[in-house]
């Protein structure tokens, strides 16, 4: 389902994976992903960023957003299987994924754009999520009265293309209600070192 808002190219694609192939690549994730807890620079003092995560690609594939280097781990299987799945939907062939573990409604992450140097111009992200349903939140960067919420159930996809990262923030809120763990993996294109 393309996601009908301006500026942006967004397709939502519901229970992609299907109950028993979320469930037993969720298991999988979980067990077999070298989760860290990273720390940012925030008002001078370092903090725990509030979800745990890691960084998986091709050789050379490495990353920095907020500060946090990340040098890419081998390919896991898993990874691997949920990576060939999604590459028909995006369009192109990714080197490589953030996995992020949100614990419980706690962990979050605040508005932000995938717009580092190392992604290029207009990058294609494909956004998979595993496990409890949280909200996924978008405001435009330029139009305050622009805003939308996409329910992220188990096994839904969203491929996120074009000016989207330019012209959009997104989020996940923390939440006070009870919510089990959550693993969402953004399949990327790594096109330049950082600098």
């Amino acid at each position: 389902m393309r996601v009908d808002a301006p500026d942006a190219d967004i397709v939502h694609l519901p229970r992609f994976f299907d109950h028993a192939e979320q469930t037993r690549l969720a298991d999988e994730l979980l067990s077999t992903t070298a989760w860290r807890q990273d720390e940012m620079s925030m008002y001078g003092r370092s903090v725990a960023i509030p979800r745990l995560q890691a960084w998986y690609g091709d050789p050379g594939c490495s990353y920095t957003y907020s500060g946090i280097e990340m040098e890419a781990l081998p390919w896991t299987r898993a990874l691997l299987e949920v990576k060939a799945a999604v590459e028909p939907e995006a369009g192109v062939t990714f080197n490589s994924v953030l996995c992020n573990r949100y614990r419980d409604g706690a962990d979050s992450v605040a508005w932000h754009a995938d717009d580092e140097p190392e992604l290029g111009i207009d990058p294609v992200i494909a956004s998979v999520s595993f496990g409890a349903v949280r909200p996924f939140r978008f405001r435009h960067r330029f139009d305050p009265s622009l805003s939308f919420e996409l329910v992220l159930e188990p096994g839904s996809v969203v491929v996120m293309r074009g000016a989207t990262q330019a012209r959009w923030h997104h989020q996940i809120p923390k939440t006070a209600r009870p919510v089990g763990e959550r693993i969402n993996l953004t399949f990327r294109v790594i096109v330049a070192p950082p600098s």
